[in-house]
Order: structure tokens, then sequence, then C-alpha cells
């Protein structure tokens, strides 16, 4: 087993909880255990992989919050999407981090959008339906390409920022927040 690259058991309704052995794989490139019937939560060992694969967990039942430990690791693709995750998600962003793809969408995560800090190798932001508060940086502006941003569904206030590719997303990327304004959606009130 310590061979295995891809670890691949997707689509066949497992249930139970994920065992933190898994992170005893050190030369794991993927980790696909999404879209099956898993709860219990992430296990912390997840935040110890010596070579860190792409983690990929949606579709299940998970619950609890995402440990801290993951924050320390520098995924190229964490799709923690359609769980019942809880508290805060903003430890898997960082400037410093390689990450291209995060999904955290249609969760009950809770935090400041406002105080994260994203990496430019972001292509792929889906934060959809979860309980995310503040504002959009406005350092967001400078980024020159996503594949996918969405934030729609939370309690974001404010303008939504202006230039770079911010100006080709629709408003399907920020409806139904608190105080979300200006294009593409309705204008800021003075």
């Amino acid at each position: 087993m310590q061979t295995l690259t891809y670890f691949t058991l997707s689509f066949n309704k497992l249930t139970g909880s994920i065992p933190s052995s898994l992170s005893n794989l050190t030369n794991l490139e993927a980790i696909h255990l999404d879209r099956n019937q898993l709860t219990g939560s992430i296990p912390e060992s997840f935040g110890h992989f010596k070579k860190v694969p792409g983690l990929y967990l949606s579709h299940n039942e998970l619950s609890g919050k995402i440990p801290t430990s993951l924050g320390k690791m520098d995924f190229g693709t964490i799709d923690l999407s359609r769980n019942k995750l809880v508290g805060d998600g903003s430890m898997l962003f960082g400037s410093k981090k390689t990450t291209q793809f995060v999904d955290l969408s249609r969760n009950l995560l809770e935090f400041d959008l406002s105080k994260v800090e994203f990496s430019k190798s972001l292509t792929w932001i889906d934060l959809n339906h979860n309980k995310i508060w503040g504002k959009l940086p406005a350092g967001l502006a400078a980024f020159e390409y996503f594949q996918v941003f969405n934030v729609s569904y939370n309690s974001l206030c404010g303008k939504i920022p202006v230039g770079g590719y911010w100006q080709k997303l629709d408003d399907k990327s920020f409806f139904h927040n608190r105080c979300l304004c200006d294009a593409p959606l309705a204008p800021c009130k003075k």
C-alpha cells in the first residue's frame, strides 16, 4: 500500500467515517472519497501528509469543523463541497500557497471573507451556500482569470471590486447576499 498513488473510491455508497490511517500512505497524489455517504469529521491526520494529495471529499455527510491542521497544507485541489461542515474554512487559503482549486460550497461555514488572503494561483473558488460574511477583498480585482468564482448565497456586503476578470462575471457569482452591490448586481445605495 505504501506505493499507492491514487486512492479512488468515489460513487460507492460507502458509509462510516474516514480512516485517519490514510495519511500514512506516503505516495498519494489524490484521495477521491467523493459522492459516498461518509459521516463523521475529517481526520486531523489529513493535515500531516508527507506528500500533499488532491483531496476530494465532496457530496458526503461529513460534519464538524475543518481541522486546523489542513491549513498548514498546500493542497493543489481541495473539494469539501456538499457536506455539513461548520466553523472556519479560511485557513485553507493563503497568499503564499499554490492552491488552484477550492470548493467549500454548500456547507455551514462561517468566516470573515474580508480577512482572507488569496493566492494568485487560484483559478477556482466556490464558496456558495455558506454563512460567510464581510466584504470581497479589493485585491481580488487584480486576478486575471477564474474558471469559477462563486460567493452567492452568503451574507457578504459592500461593493463588488472593479477591474480585471471581475467584469466578465455575471450576477450568479454574487447574488443572494445580504448587501453586495454594484455591477453585475444593483448599484450601491448612496
